[in-house]
């Protein structure tokens, strides 16, 4: 996989003193505020005299915001990365995802890699246990899909075989290792490609929140919600699931497991006519057409069919 940039850690970052400033996700400012003891940034723009480095904590939204007004409007500041939450892997990806105008814009390039990241763990303490759940559907969504993308090479999936077996053994609640794990999740599906559960969340995630603002319908909640149906959709769709986890050494059964008990049946059919209503646009998303298995016209039947189940 490609080298990712160099991990810092708390104490290195409060020695930037005046050098720096904070770009925090508001849920989290006061903890951030408190422990780093710089200067917080209202937004993004001209920084203060001295300012050289722009150190962004939050989420994925948040940091790929970070990352492409870095590259377009101030090339020459250092960015360093906090996820005060895992799933994304943005801290450690050179792919920029941006809501703009009710729809997705990817950009892609090692010119969005941050310079730094650094992992402050106890912001996890916070997170509410849907959002848990919807963070470590996110990274499973990157680990498998790019597992078993068509772009990965043999010795990424021997690397992602590897890190499937760490995450089945990690609890499934609060753990410092989920930030591990997304990162290295990440890494590898920017090195090969995800599939039609990142087409389905990148077509309906702008839908659905316009329809429905008050539900959170993002990304992380879409990826986990339709793993189970998509892995079950490639699984029964062509052998190359079951030839791949065979050959690696996977347990077939327990990842369907964890799959299962990250699935809401009464979410998933809220979805469904969107889905109906957006597969033309779905099966043309780029992430769509690395699925592992081929995603037809006609394959919309067996997400509607709940045949999965």
């Amino acid at each position: 996989m490609k080298s990712r940039p160099p991990e810092y850690d708390l104490r290195e970052l409060r020695q930037l003193s005046n050098q720096a400033a904070l770009w925090v996700t508001p849920s989290v400012r006061d903890t951030v505020e408190a422990r780093l003891r710089l200067p917080v940034l209202p937004a993004l723009g001209p920084l203060p005299p001295g300012v050289n480095t722009v150190i962004v904590v939050g989420g994925g939204t948040l940091i790929d915001e970070a990352k492409f007004w870095r590259t377009e409007k101030a090339p020459q500041i250092k960015l360093v990365a906090i996820p005060s939450i895992w799933g994304s892997g943005a801290e450690v990806s050179p792919i920029v995802v941006l809501n703009r105008e009710e729809k997705k814009s990817i950009f892609t390039g090692e010119q969005y890699m941050p310079d730094a990241y650094c992992y402050f763990t106890e912001l996890a303490e916070s997170l509410s246990p849907l959002q848990v759940r919807c963070a470590i559907g996110d990274c499973w969504a990157h680990a498998l899909e790019a597992f078993l993308s068509p772009l990965a090479t043999d010795e990424l999936r021997q690397e992602l075989a590897s890190l499937v077996i760490e995450m089945l053994e990690t609890p499934f609640g609060v753990d410092p290792a989920w930030f591990k794990h997304s990162a290295r999740a990440c890494s590898a599906q920017a090195d090969s490609s995800v599939g039609l559960v990142h087409g389905i969340a990148h077509v309906l995630e702008c839908k659905l929140r316009a329809h429905d603002p008050v539900s959170d319908w993002g990304h992380a909640k879409l990826c986990s919600l339709f793993l189970f149906p998509v892995m079950h959709f490639n699984k029964d769709a062509s052998a190359k699931w079951k030839n791949l986890m065979d050959q690696y050494g996977l347990p077939e059964d327990r990842i369907l497991d964890v799959l299962a008990n990250l699935f809401e049946i009464n979410a998933y059919r809220a979805t469904l006519a969107h889905l109906f209503e957006q597969w033309h646009l779905i099966i043309r998303d780029p992430c769509s057409r690395t699925n592992s298995t081929l995603v037809r016209p006609s394959s919309l039947s067996y997400f509607m069919e709940e045949q999965f189940l």
